[in-house]
């Protein structure tokens, strides 16, 4: 058995956990408080999991450009350069489309998990840290992985030709860019054509069961999506949710 003992800023708490073998999962952690680096690096080892840790996001970067990871665990209060910045940055290297970010922090306002959300997290987890909830939404995440490995790879659908395998969008040729859910939330509504999804459905699908999202998110990514591809793809069904239209 491991002892998961995971310290934050409002306290700490301590589980025990039976030890997962995922050894090909890479995790950064970036976060400016040693006790949480220290204990984060030595428990997810612990299970397996082949670690990185930086206390800083201008390091975090530098890492993750040639370490690659599966997932980085990020604290928003940082000195330097803050994680919401941090994340940006990461979203604009090709090398890191595959890459989920999981935010970790003590901030809980709206305004910070939208910001977070906007710049391309996954996940939103607020401090004190729950190790269970952490781990799975860790595993979740690696099953969402070996799920996409079935998927259609492709979708041309109209004028659009939304590549899966590249995270690239093009429209009449030219190339469009979205970030990662962005891209996500319009793949998987191309998949089902004039089919309608509600919000829940989309956070479910998109973000995941395990990941708490406001409802808002959705309607945000929907509308970053149709500045970038048109009005015309995507139809608001009013007190129902969304569709794509088949063109």
């Amino acid at each position: 058995m491991t002892i998961f003992d995971v310290s934050g800023r409002k306290g700490f708490v301590l589980i025990c956990c039976k030890p997962m073998k995922h050894e090909q999962f890479k995790i950064l952690i970036v976060d400016d408080e040693k006790d949480i680096l220290e204990l984060l690096k030595y428990n997810l080892e612990k299970e397996g999991y082949k670690i990185k840790a930086t206390d800083n996001g201008i390091s975090a970067v530098e890492i993750a450009d040639s370490f690659i990871p599966n997932i980085i665990l990020l604290d928003i209060m940082m000195p330097g350069r803050d994680g919401v910045e941090t994340c940006r940055i990461l979203r604009l290297n090709s090398k890191l489309v595959d890459t989920h970010i999981i935010f970790l922090t003590a901030r809980s306002e709206e305004y910070s998990e939208v910001a977070a959300f906007e710049v391309g997290a996954d996940d939103y987890i607020t401090k004190p840290i729950k190790p269970r909830a952490l781990l799975s939404r860790i595993k979740a995440l690696y099953k969402k992985a070996k799920n996409r490995q079935n998927e259609v790879p492709i979708v041309n659908v109209g004028n659009l030709i939304i590549d899966r395998t590249s995270y690239s969008v093009k429209q009449d040729d030219q190339e469009i860019t979205l970030p990662k859910k962005e891209f996500e939330l319009l793949y998987f509504l191309a998949q089902s054509p004039n089919k309608v999804f509600n919000r829940e459905e989309l956070l479910n699908k998109v973000w995941g069961s395990d990941v708490y999202v406001l409802a808002r998110t959705v309607d945000v990514h929907i509308r970053k999506v149709r500045e970038k591809i048109g009005e015309d793809y995507i139809s608001t069904i009013k007190g129902v949710g969304y569709k794509f239209n088949h063109q």
